[in-house]
């Protein structure tokens, strides 16, 4: 089936249509066990199939919607209870336990349906590995010559820490005509490297520049940001011990070691505090001998 809408304008509506069922449902006052209920009765496998016949297509669009709707609901109620605020990048704390059905139902009607493989490689890590798993090994055996998939699983487990089958299966990746070269260098660098910084952020740089999601953009711009957080809190506690070895004592304030910081080319802002990638001021903590990101900064902590 063509589709020839961008993967944005679908997740906006879906956002937008969520919100207006959650308020509908606000008003109506339907109990939990109701709306449960009524998403058992999606997830029927059988009677979907037996309903759709032909128009398999057709249904593997309104699960996808689903699927959006269901988040989007999730994420405003969220929101709702926590005065507006919600981190893209922590999905866990969002009760996403019909989604992984949700997908599996979406696909099996419509194999070729590549938006909703990669969805789920970016949401279900967080809730299971094990269903990102099966649902990326279920899109790669229906669609054998796309890379991106292989791309997706072998993400998934590095988030794992097994970087001797996300290596595997980069490199397998590789092996598909038009795959780019460097698939086979993240193949390298994973089993060389592991969970070093370094190959992290080239893999996180290749899935933003892989990916048309600006929903993804969007995560992974936060995880990159995790990664210059490291870097920059690494270069702080060493002139923060260099300090203490020096004097005697942990910093006061920042201004005590502002200077050193500018000198291991550390931003600082007006106040002579150092600021993580989203300019927020880091906080002196233990007494002055280390560095932690504030609670308030949009940095993945």
């Amino acid at each position: 089936m063509r589709r020839d809408y961008p993967l944005i304008i679908i997740v906006v509506a879906g956002l937008v249509s969520a919100a207006l069922v959650s308020r509908w449902n606000d008003m109506h006052r339907q109990n939990l066990s109701a709306r449960f209920a009524e998403e058992q009765f999606y997830l029927d496998g059988p009677a979907v199939r037996r309903v759709t016949l032909a128009f398999n297509d057709v249904a593997a669009d309104w699960y996808w919607m689903r699927s959006l709707q269901y988040v989007g609901r999730k994420i405003v109620a969220y929101r709702d209870a926590h005065e507006g605020r919600f981190d893209l990048s922590n999905l866990s704390s969002l009760d996403l336990h019909l989604l992984p059905d949700l997908l599996k139902i979406c696909t099996t009607l419509d194999p070729k349906f590549l938006d909703a493989y990669y969805y789920g490689a970016l949401i279900l890590p967080d809730l299971n590995a094990n269903d990102a798993v099966n649902l990326l090994n279920y899109g790669i055996a229906a669609n054998p010559d796309q890379w991106r998939l292989y791309q997706h699983l072998g993400y998934v487990y590095w988030q794992q820490n097994d970087y001797q089958k996300a290596s595997e299966i980069y490199g397998l990746g590789a092996q598909i005509k038009g795959a780019p070269p460097w698939m086979a260098a993240i193949s390298a660098r994973m089993k060389a490297e592991g969970g070093a910084t370094a190959a992290a952020r080239e893999m996180y740089v290749h899935l933003y520049e892989a990916s048309d999601d600006l929903n993804v953009k969007r995560m992974v711009e936060k995880q990159l940001m995790r990664l210059d957080s490291l870097d920059e809190r690494a270069k702080i506690r060493q002139v923060l011990s260099d300090y203490a070895k020096s004097t005697g004592r942990c910093a006061a304030s920042w201004k005590e070691v502002a200077a050193a910081l500018r000198a291991a080319r550390v931003r600082l802002d007006v106040s002579s505090a150092p600021t993580d990638p989203s300019n927020t001021p880091y906080r002196l903590i233990t007494g002055g001998c280390d560095v932690d990101l504030d609670d308030n900064s949009p940095v993945p902590h």
